[in-house]
């Protein structure tokens, strides 16, 4: 029998993944398998959840050796965490390239909606790793919402103040929306495996136009 050195102490076990400091890797080569074990984490996740899912799934679908996944991460509980972030991470930072052009906040409402929805189709998996979270690991679920709704309303209390949108509370218009673009995406993306049709966008964009454009006087 072989002892696994890499394996977790008691003390790292016992400390939600959430809230463990990540291993780095020294070298772009070890960026490059760590990459590769997110990218096959979120293949088994996606498609089997993560109770199914091991350690040994990931890194066969990765190609490497089971010792090789402990030198990125000390659990499997620390990959799912660590991917759901990348998955926020990476559709932040979607929406944010798709909307950096847009004439206005109208603008780019469509533009940030259609990056989700391309979003959510190239990444299957994503509607079902996220909501696992909760029951994973809350406060990376928790997190993963609460970056997302952070930085939204931030750039609707901007547009409102620049007077492309009414005035309102930006928080709640931000929950609100993410809402509306969460179960669209499920309705199509997860549910029928496509990128809602053009008319869908419009019924959302019309009812998002009509609740925030900005009203005339007296209105």
């Amino acid at each position: 029998m072989t002892l696994d050195t890499h394996a977790p102490s008691v003390h790292e076990s016992s400390i939600p993944a959430s809230q463990l400091e990540p291993l780095v890797p020294a070298t772009a080569r070890g960026e490059a398998t760590r990459r590769k074990l997110l990218v096959a984490a979120e293949e088994e996740f996606g498609s089997k959840g993560f109770h199914v899912a091991s350690v040994s799934s990931i890194t066969q679908r990765a190609g490497v050796g089971q010792g090789t996944f402990y030198l990125y991460f000390r659990t499997k509980d620390e990959v799912f965490v660590t991917l759901v972030r990348e998955i926020g991470r990476n559709l932040r930072q979607a929406v944010r390239d798709a909307t950096a052009a847009a004439r206005d906040r109208l603008h780019a409402e469509r533009l940030g909606l259609e990056a989700f929805f391309e979003f959510a189709c190239t990444h299957p998996g994503l509607y079902r790793i996220v909501q696992e979270s909760q029951f994973v690991d809350e406060a990376v679920f928790r997190e993963y919402y609460e970056r997302l709704a952070s930085g939204y309303a931030s750039d609707l209390e901007a547009a409102a103040q620049r007077g492309d949108l009414a005035p309102g509370r930006a928080e709640t218009r931000a929950w609100a929306l993410i809402g509306a673009s969460h179960f669209l995406g499920m309705r199509w993306c997860l549910w029928s495996g496509q990128v809602p049709p053009a008319a869908e966008i419009d019924a959302l964009m019309d009812l998002v136009s009509r609740g925030m454009a900005p009203r005339k006087p007296g209105n």
